[in-house]
């Protein structure tokens, strides 16, 4: 008579209940599907905003030209409402008062020209009659290019830009220039009433000799749909990791293995511990 004793590690341990998650990890994990799934719903809603955004600025561009606002209304221009708006100034150009802002086009790297533009009722608008190259950066260069009686200029409202430039920032002092800020440049070139605004001028203000005008880029980046797609993605592969953990229990088969050693042997093989004594 054979006495057998079978002992299966392998088969005890998918018996075993798999170690769960503390409760900490349990409630940081929910916590950061809640967070990815809430910054793709808000990704959505911020390029439905870009969307109507872009339509109204197209809208605004294309639309017929009309005067600037007036200068009670100065104090209610903002970007949401005028930015971009196609309008008409006109005035006599203050050409010793022209500052120069850096500026990178697809002309190349140069200027931005801004020349107060004054106007009959004693206030001054800024323009930016357009760009130039570093090497006619001196005024002297291109003054024939500089009207001299009344002119009227068609372009497109700006708002003023006070932060700098990219980590550089204005530096009046020195007369460096890196954003259109148009209260310091009022302030540095003694324009007392100044617009709040400056307007772009279009190609068709432009002077033989003078800036080259109408390279205002109308563009606003609308990345939107795959930072979206992206944090549902995060959301989606988290939500599975959770699955697994949480859920995969739900569909294993508990096993009863009872089986002859014959059978144990072929099923396990030498890793599941097989250890057989005959008398």
């Amino acid at each position: 008579m054979s006495e057998i004793r079978t002992v299966t590690a392998k088969a005890k341990g998918a018996r075993r209940k798999p170690a769960r998650p503390s409760l900490w990890v349990t409630v940081l994990s929910l916590t950061a599907f809640a967070i990815l799934v809430a910054l793709g719903v808000w990704q959505i809603e911020r390029r439905a905003w870009k969307l109507a955004l872009i339509d109204r600025v197209e809208q605004r561009v294309h639309a017929p030209a009309r005067p600037i606002p007036s200068p009670a209304a100065w104090p209610a221009v903002t970007t949401a409402n005028d930015e971009y708006s196609h309008v008409t100034v006109s005035g006599r150009f203050q050409h010793d008062r022209e500052t120069l802002v850096q500026a990178v086009t697809e002309e190349g790297g140069g200027y931005w020209v801004l020349t107060p533009l004054q106007r009959t009722d004693g206030t001054q608008v800024l323009v930016n009659r357009g760009f130039v190259p570093s090497e006619r950066r001196d005024a002297s260069a291109r003054q024939g290019g500089n009207p001299d009686g009344m002119v009227e200029i068609t372009g497109l409202l700006r708002v003023t830009e006070p932060k700098g430039g990219f980590l550089r920032n204005n530096v009046p002092q020195h007369n460096r220039w890196y954003s259109r800020d148009v209260a310091a440049i009022a302030a540095a070139r003694g324009l007392e009433h100044a617009a709040p605004f400056f307007v772009d001028a279009d190609a068709g203000s432009q002077t033989a000799g003078g800036p080259i005008g109408g390279l205002t880029v109308v563009r606003f980046p609308n990345n939107h749909l795959i930072y979206a797609l992206t944090w549902f993605a995060l959301a989606f592969m988290l939500a599975g990791r959770l699955f697994v953990t949480f859920g995969g229990g739900l569909f294993r088969r508990k096993r009863f293995v009872h089986e002859t050693v014959g059978d144990a042997a072929r099923r396990t093989g030498s890793d599941a511990g097989t250890i057989v004594e005959q008398g």
